[in-house]
């Protein structure tokens, strides 16, 4: 089987009471399966990591912000995952982003992503911890707490 490999950008976006803003997604190849993520995903060919990460940021919650504000990334994990039937590697980089608040849109959205996002939610690290549902990237919750103590 042939594995893709691709590079990724994300955005750990907080609002101002410590919550990360996570959307909730499916895989066409297994409809019946839902997870949270956090906003992004690949780079366009010669996208910077910062550059694909605002991109992304805009198409997926409407909030748009030059790539320069992102600063450099906190944190960078190598994922394997299956989506569409197809197996991917993805080495992805995640930006932190504190704003007071957000109210998304998801109006930039491409048709993959109005296609699999179905929903959004602002967690706290407690609710991330408390929660059988699952999320990505698992280390969310310390991260987040990481984040917001700085």
């Amino acid at each position: 089987m042939t594995v893709l490999d691709r590079r990724a950008a994300r955005v750990v976006l907080v609002d101002g009471s410590g919550r990360a803003l996570l959307l909730r997604g499916t895989d066409p190849a297994r409809p019946s399966l839902r997870w949270w993520f956090t906003p992004g995903g690949g780079l366009s060919p010669g996208e910077s990591p910062a550059e694909g990460a605002a991109r992304e940021l805009f198409e997926e919650t409407g909030l748009r912000v030059p790539p320069a504000d992102l600063g450099r990334p906190v944190w960078q994990q190598v994922t394997e995952f299956s989506y569409d039937g197809r197996d991917y590697r993805q080495d992805q980089e995640f930006f932190y982003l504190q704003v007071p608040s957000w109210e998304v849109s998801t109006a930039g959205m491409d048709a993959e992503e109005q296609r699999t996002i179905d929903g959004h939610r602002w967690w706290s690290a407690a609710e991330l911890d408390a929660t059988d549902e699952t999320f990505y990237p698992l280390e969310l919750a310390s991260l987040l707490r990481r984040l917001i103590s700085c």
